[in-house]
């Protein structure tokens, strides 16, 4: 299962203990990271940072180079100790782990996957990803299958035996995301994966990660400097300026309300329709009908909410179809399975704005929205669409 993650006033200190304890002293007092630096000879890489990760989010950081987002996101497995705060994971501080319960956590809850891919070049496509099974220790035939089942994940089999050296910058990439997913973590820390990627094999690689996401339960943190990318993988951003988050919400939000000129000008150039998706202006129904429930129930629900129809799944929430308020009517069936109308009409959630504008035009009621496994994740009304790209 994909974890949450609390992270409450969180600060990254770096100098001598003196230095130290001089900028932390001084966080709290108005002082912007340049002057505490200016002042004490410290450098506040984050500070106060305080928000929380959803279980099963992708959760984007995005900011230009010294914003302090690559030594927060090494706060997570405590790579970077924190100064001050606290950073909370399914409900357990990281700060309060003993040195083996710290060891766990990074082996089983947690990867990360680094920006220059970090691949041993001694070793094959196999051998690297099957690495930090070899040192947790793991049966060879055990972590040969695990190992397998990560490359033919991430779209490598076949290339299991081959050297990093034969490999194309987008491949070697997926070596280190396959090496990372071994494990079957609920945590994965992405630091600027794909920064190093001609911008054709990035798009692809972006499609890549937004394909696994659907496919896996875990909470994502990923790190970038490019708004463009962060619009396009973000489920929510966080935007960092001088060690501070200066603006935290769905790409929405962004576009909605800018907290500052800073943020204005941050995203200025960029194209909506081409950024953001289906997932990012999606609303949440208020009434989703499940298999198998009664004719009766139903209609009242759709009366109490004025509804005209409703959208049917099934107990894993795969999406069925949609059932009218005039069949409920007029119908003596005990329940609405029989009533179920099929529906072509479903959309992805990663499908990009633009791309979505034909099947709005054309839909005689809202758009249900899927994942990659044809799961209901929510709807998109026309309203909605025109309203967000008025702003």
């Amino acid at each position: 299962m994909a974890k949450a993650i609390n992270i409450k006033d969180l600060s990254v200190v770096f100098g001598k203990n003196k230095q130290r304890q001089a900028a932390i002293d001084m966080l709290d007092s108005g002082k912007t990271a340049q002057e505490i630096r200016e002042a004490t000879g410290a450098t506040v890489a984050v500070k106060n940072v305080d928000f929380d990760v959803e279980e099963g989010e992708l959760f984007v950081i995005v900011g230009l180079s010294g914003s302090g987002k690559s030594s927060f996101i090494r706060t997570l497995n405590l790579l970077n100790r924190p100064a001050t705060g606290s950073i909370e994971v399914d409900g357990k501080d990281l700060m309060d782990m003993t040195k083996d319960e710290l060891r766990q956590y990074r082996r089983n809850d947690v990867s990360m996957v680094f920006q220059h891919f970090g691949l041993l070049s001694h070793r094959t496509v196999i051998g690297n990803v099957e690495y930090p099974l070899e040192v947790q220790g793991v049966d060879k035939k055990e972590r040969r299958e695990r190992s397998m089942e990560a490359i033919k994940m991430v779209g490598l089999d076949g290339w299991e035996n081959h050297m990093p050296n034969q490999l194309s910058g987008g491949m070697r990439q997926r070596v280190g995301l396959a090496r990372a997913l071994t494990n079957d973590p609920e945590i994965l820390l992405m630091d600027e994966p794909y920064s190093a990627l001609d911008p054709l094999i990035r798009r692809e690689m972006q499609n890549e990660l937004l394909k696994l996401d659907d496919e896996m339960d875990r909470t994502i943190i990923f790190i970038t400097h490019d708004m463009n990318e962060a619009f396009r993988m973000g489920d929510r951003i966080a935007l960092m300026k001088d060690a501070e988050v200066v603006q935290l919400g769905t790409p929405e939000e962004f576009f909605e309300k800018p907290a500052n000129q800073y943020v204005k000008d941050f995203i200025a150039d960029v194209d909506k329709t081409r950024i953001l998706k289906v997932r990012n202006i999606m609303n949440k129904p208020s009434f989703v009908a499940k298999k198998g429930m009664a004719v009766k129930e139903t209609l009242e629900k759709l009366k109490a909410l004025d509804m005209k129809f409703v959208y049917v799944t099934d107990e894993k929430r795969k999406f069925l179809g949609y059932v009218t308020i005039e069949q409920l009517k007029k119908s003596q069936a005990k329940t609405i399975d029989k009533l179920i109308n099929s529906d072509d009409t479903s959309i992805y959630r990663n499908l990009y704005i633009k791309d979505a504008w034909e099947k709005l035009n054309e839909a005689e009621f809202d758009l249900p929205v899927v994942d990659g496994k044809g799961r209901l994740r929510g709807i998109l009304d026309y309203e909605t669409v025109v309203e967000v790209l008025a702003h």
